[in-house]
């Protein structure tokens, strides 16, 4: 469908030299003669860009332009202004026109304009959708859980959303720690600003100031060009630090600044600019391990320590997995254009009793694998990875042989020692990582 143009213009010679110009370009054309004319134009339909003179009887060009961005104010603006008018130009474009164009027109000039100005709406258009698609996704419903435990981070999340306070999120590895970040953004005031995720483990600690604060010319080597930061970038918005348990020592220092000034420094820069942040932190680390052992700064852990969600590890909310596995089934069958609908009973029993080391991410990443594979709709043992058949093979083996708890405990410890930490093996068996030394010591167990 073309796109509609209104050309407001009260010479007729130069309103029909314009629209005979734009209309062969493939636009749809209406003119009026006077903004009082345009407004009742507009009022009827939606135009795509509207061209507009300055200089106009009654309502003038401002006047106008400013009571378009009351009505419609997304609207898409170009001013046309003579030489002597360029002050009221510079004021038109603070009122919010997208560009000027200066009398007498020129064809080409106005054509490359008009089609800058359409292009940048398509843009805008684009981005509205995927910010739609994306509050979509992380709303509530897309935490997958009935579990008490989830049930519960569901409520804390909504009740924390719109609050402004620093939140840190703890949990194991594929637990789910930046979809809970971005439910919180999508579902607060901040929504309409950037989301702004940085793993502070992936960017070399020489690199990441840069990264993080931007940088002037000639801050170093390299430096041609001045760059914004992502605090600069995510200003109005949220800052994810996944993994802030990474963050080297001179980093801590710099982020601890930030938190208590809401403000930034770039690199080799002498002025400090505002920012308004909201700063969601998360890490699968032991943090206050890390504060005793001085490998983390205990003052910027309160500051981002205002509000703690902790994640439970999928082996610990096992009612949920069948409810994940039938979630997975569903988006993989849809998106791989595949006919799987369902799991067979035993490869489900295999799937709830594994102990899923990587978490949600895991189960996820092997549904995928299995929806791929399978030649049937249904998934089945041999369509499962080596590791969960082998799995299946050591479970029927504790069960054929009829283990008692403490020779099954020794049978897993000696199994997965060599896979988990101590905390998970530990927390595998559902016993301290006391008790597991001990049954170590007495068994003559070596780590």
């Amino acid at each position: 469908m073309a796109e509609r143009l209104l050309i407001v213009e009260d010479e007729e010679a130069l309103c029909a030299s314009l629209k005979r110009v734009l209309a062969k370009e493939g636009y749809g054309i209406d003119t009026a003669g006077s903004a009082e004319e345009a407004l009742e134009l507009i009022g009827n339909g939606l135009y795509d860009l509207i061209i507009t003179d300055i200089i106009l009887p009654g309502m003038d060009g401002i006047e106008f332009l400013k009571k378009i961005r009351e009505m419609l104010p997304g609207q898409m603006l170009i001013v046309m202004t003579a030489y002597a008018s360029l002050e009221t130009a510079v004021e038109a474009l603070r009122a919010g026109a997208y560009d000027y164009v200066v009398k007498p027109i020129i064809h080409e000039e106005i054509k490359q304009i008009v089609r800058n100005a359409l292009n940048q709406k398509a843009l805008q258009r684009e981005n509205l959708f995927l910010k739609k698609q994306l509050e979509r996704h992380y709303d509530f419903s897309r935490i997958i859980g009935n579990s008490p435990a989830i049930q519960r981070i569901i409520k804390e999340v909504k009740k924390i959303a719109e609050a402004r306070s620093n939140v840190l999120i703890l949990g194991e590895t594929g637990t789910g720690k930046e979809l809970i970040a971005r439910a919180i953004h999508f579902n607060s005031s901040r929504a309409e600003k950037p989301f702004i995720p940085i793993n502070c483990s992936a960017i070399p600690e020489n690199l990441l100031e840069s990264e993080l604060f931007g940088h002037v010319r000639g801050a170093f080597t390299g430096a041609v060009v001045s760059k914004k930061g992502l605090f600069e970038e995510a200003n109005g918005g949220t800052v994810f630090l996944d993994e802030i348990g990474d963050l080297g020592m001179g980093l801590q220092s710099k982020l601890l600044r930030v938190l208590e000034d809401h403000q930034i420094r770039p690199v080799g820069g002498t002025q400090s600019i505002n920012i308004d942040i909201r700063f969601i932190a998360a890490t699968n680390k032991d943090i206050e391990s890390a504060i005793r052992e001085g490998r983390f700064r205990e003052d910027l852990f309160y500051r981002i320590n205002i509000i703690t969600i902790k994640l439970p590890p999928l082996r610990d909310r096992r009612e949920d997995i069948e409810l994940l596995i039938r979630h997975f089934i569903l988006k993989y069958s849809n998106e791989l254009g595949k006919t799987v609908k369902d799991v067979d009973d035993e490869t489900l029993k295999i799937l709830i009793e594994y102990r899923w080391p990587g978490n949600i991410r895991e189960l996820q990443n092997i549904i995928e694998r299995t929806i791929l594979i399978a030649d049937d709709d249904i998934i089945r043992i041999e369509h499962l990875p080596e590791c969960l058949q082998k799995e299946e093979a050591f479970l029927q083996d504790v069960f054929d042989r009829k283990l008692s708890i403490e020779e099954y405990t020794k049978a897993v410890i000696m199994k997965y020692q060599a896979e988990f930490t101590e905390q998970q093996l530990a927390g595998m068996l559902g016993i301290t990582r006391k008790s597991l030394w001990e049954k170590r010591k007495r068994w003559g167990l070596s780590r």
